[in-house]
């Protein structure tokens, strides 16, 4: 086949976009051109990549720098809600986060056609919870690409979306989708009106996306995917046990104490690591215990002193460079962290603040594979008793291990790229 055009248009989020990155790496070594929409404050992230980014304007315009600390920013005005249970985050975190999203599709409008015009892509590919009509229209197959937990394609039998619940909390499920459908009614009326602008159809209260009727592709791991009333069809939805990109090779430091302990990595992601109080607060109970610990600090290494001999802070790391070499990890639920630690076969502890993290660490222990705990009602006897299952149980490890072959097996950024390249068939 000649070579073809595949377009990559993920949201403004490392997870999205570091999940594309993986999928554009197989279809570059199918002898394809990749390519990405993005947002402003992105465009450096997949250039250094080695990919072509074409900026597309999803927020009024801002320089770069400050465009790119839009997320950071907005999640740093909520730590306050952090602690606040799923159901009661909706009408703060989660009513401004789609006021955001919604937003954001309006202005994307504006840039998309030409855009599209001038790099003309044979596949476009979204990564993103809302629709960006102009991509539907553009007249190529689209493929919507869901990379936060499995739940953002709706069933009735499963939990909603965002609200961290068990699967057996039937009542539960109930009183969040009627709190959701009540706080976001003014939101999702602006947004059909939009759509209505753009000659789309209304969705119905609580849908901003459609399945793609092309593919629809899912980051999750099968094993862990929740019983449906209504199961999805494979021709139209794929799993991709993870997408794992490469990255770039990294060597576990000397540490001045506990060199021989077990290893944690530490962090809650790139957005999460302005909730420095509770990073510090696991920092000193990493200095009172026999482990060592990698922790991600983000933008405020500065803030950090003191630092135990057996903890190393870094503003970055190659995470799925570390992951494979650690023995526990420490993270906030955000899809890339939860589905790198079962790819690799390492036990976690998912402290949850907002979005799909909730439901991915809900999942994560109710399927046997880690723990959730409170963000911050915690003791530290409580964490070092989690830790030291997620090291010691036999089971745990087992599971840990046939999961982390299974998903390895399934190549998920080469499934994803044949899945994208077979729609030119």
């Amino acid at each position: 086949m000649e070579q073809k055009t595949f377009a990559f248009f993920p949201e403004a989020a490392f997870g999205p976009a570091l999940n594309s990155v993986g999928i554009a790496q197989a279809i570059n070594a199918m002898g394809h051109k990749a390519v990405f929409l993005s947002d402003p404050g992105f465009v450096e992230i997949y250039q250094g990549y080695g990919f072509e980014a074409h900026p597309v304007a999803l927020s009024e315009p801002m320089p770069a720098d400050q465009m790119a600390k839009f997320w950071e920013d907005f999640i740093n005005g909520h730590i306050p809600n952090f602690s606040k249970a799923p159901i009661d985050q909706i009408d703060n975190y989660v009513k401004e986060c789609w006021e955001a999203i919604v937003d954001s599709a309006k202005w994307a409008e504006k840039d998309l056609p030409s855009v599209l015009a001038k790099i003309k892509p044979d596949v476009i590919a979204v990564d993103n919870v809302i629709l960006f009509p102009a991509i539907k229209q553009y007249g190529v197959p689209w493929v919507r690409i869901i990379s936060c937990s499995e739940n953002e394609i709706e069933d009735p039998a499963i939990p909603p979306h965002l609200s961290g619940m068990s699967e057996s909390d039937i009542a539960g499920h109930a009183a969040f989708r009627a709190k959701f459908e009540e706080v976001i009614a003014p939101i999702h009326a602006d947004f059909n009106d939009f759509l209505a602008t753009c000659g789309e159809d209304a969705y119905k209260l609580g849908e901003f996306f459609e399945a793609s009727p092309h593919m629809n592709m899912m980051l999750y791991p099968e094993p862990l995917t929740y019983k449906r009333d209504m199961p999805l069809d494979p021709a139209q939805f794929q799993y991709l046990e993870g997408c794992v990109r490469e990255d770039e090779p990294y060597t576990v430091p000397e540490f001045a104490a506990n060199n021989d302990g077990p290893l944690l990595y530490i962090s809650f992601g790139s957005l999460g690591a302005g909730d420095t109080d509770l990073l510090k607060r696991l920092i000193t109970l990493v200095g009172k215990s026999r482990y060592r610990a990698l922790v991600n600090v983000g933008d405020y290494k500065a803030e950090y002193d003191d630092i135990p001999p057996n903890v190393i802070i870094e503003g970055w790391y190659p995470q799925p460079s570390v992951i494979p070499q650690v023995d526990a990890v420490i993270h906030h639920g955000g899809n890339n962290s939860f589905t790198e630690c079962l790819y690799f076969g390492k036990p976690a502890i998912i402290m949850p603040y907002v979005w799909d993290g909730h439901d991915n660490a809900m999942r994560l222990q109710e399927t046997g594979y880690g723990f959730r705990s409170d963000r911050y009602d915690w003791t530290d006897d409580e964490i070092i008793s989690k830790i030291e299952t997620c090291l010691t149980d036999a089971g745990m490890v087992d599971k840990l291990g046939k999961i982390s072959t299974h998903m390895q097996s399934c190549e998920g950024p080469t499934k994803a790229a044949s899945l994208l390249v077979g729609l030119l068939k």
